[in-house]
């Protein structure tokens, strides 16, 4: 088994940073499984996480559950873990109201709540989801900037948390990660291969806080495992943004194509036993991350995976 010093609190990366306590922990859950479950199964799902041992639980926002909603569901249920937004997304609601429900949570949960911004596109097609028309905000960078300004703008009529909570962008060029070490604490990174985590510290530099996700499939029926896998990387494919960082990691012909190759499935996704999505995680504190939230694919990507969860948390979580 690889080792993975300084989970949960402070260490040293195999990279030689040293890894201050961000309160978030080393290894943290990413999901989008909570949208599709009733509030009480979600609540009862994120104190057993808490109770495992986990540092933070992250969550995405596509068309269910409000990200601010669930951010307070998961909060009420829990007393200590950290929740983060992964993303909440900026085409969604105006920097008012994005600033406002940002200022409502950091007052009532002291310190416990993270913003991770995204969802911009780089053009000015109109998204459909299911018949919903969602417009593109314009160029990535210049978008998000706006957005920040306009958020710091943002009246503030009611109570200002102390400390503020803290923000991350959702960054994937140099570009972006480079206004995330700029404007915010750091960068999330999603569907990142290990060599993007040392390309993205390399660009935000020693201090920002860099938290990435790996998706893992924790099945020792490797076969079985990459189907599931494969069918998780296809559906990114789809996603503009998500190709262009692709070509930019060197997988220009995948990023073109509507069939992952191995190649990209094994670089996108860890999958097979405890010892072998351990071993992933590591590679990504050598090369300089400062958390990896893990997100655990099945088959049924309605289901939660508590099974998983609790055999990784022993080895994630020490």
């Amino acid at each position: 088994m690889s080792d993975l010093q300084g989970v949960g609190g402070v260490g040293e990366g195999a990279d030689g940073r040293s890894h201050a306590d961000t309160g978030l922990g080393r290894a943290g859950i990413w999901t989008f499984a909570f949208e599709g479950q009733p509030a009480g199964r979600v609540g009862e799902a994120a104190a057993e996480i808490e109770e495992l041992g986990y540092g933070a639980i992250w969550y995405g926002e596509a068309f269910g559950r409000d990200t601010f909603g669930q951010a307070w569901l998961l909060l009420s249920a829990t007393r200590r873990i950290v929740v983060a937004s992964g993303i909440a997304n900026i085409a969604y609601r105006e920097p008012l109201a994005m600033a406002n429900a940002e200022r409502t949570l950091g007052e009532a949960f002291p310190g416990r709540y993270v913003l991770g911004l995204g969802g911009h596109r780089i053009d000015d097609t109109v998204m459909d989801v299911d018949g919903y028309p969602v417009p593109a905000r314009g160029r990535a960078v210049a978008t998000m900037r706006g957005y920040l300004d306009a958020m710091a703008a943002a009246p503030a009529y009611g109570p200002v948390p102390d400390p503020a909570p803290r923000r991350l962008l959702a960054a994937l060029g140099p570009k972006m990660l480079g206004l995330a070490a700029e404007r915010t604490w750091g960068a999330h990174p999603y569907f990142v291969p290990v060599a993007h985590t040392a390309r993205a510290r390399d660009i935000l530099g020693p201090e920002p806080f860099l938290g990435v996700e790996q998706a893992v499939v924790l099945d020792t029926d490797r076969t079985r495992a990459r189907e599931v896998a494969t069918e998780h990387v296809a559906g990114y494919l789809k996603a503009p943004h998500q190709a262009a960082s692709l070509r930019r990691l060197g997988f220009a012909e995948e990023a073109d194509s509507s069939t992952p190759s191995r190649r990209l499935v094994d670089a996108i996704v860890a999958y097979g036993d405890v010892d072998d999505l351990h071993a992933r995680v590591a590679e990504h504190f050598a090369a300089g991350a400062d958390h990896v939230c893990v997100q655990v694919l099945t088959a049924d990507p309605r289901e939660l995976p508590l099974r998983q969860w609790r055999e990784l948390a022993p080895v994630l979580t020490r």
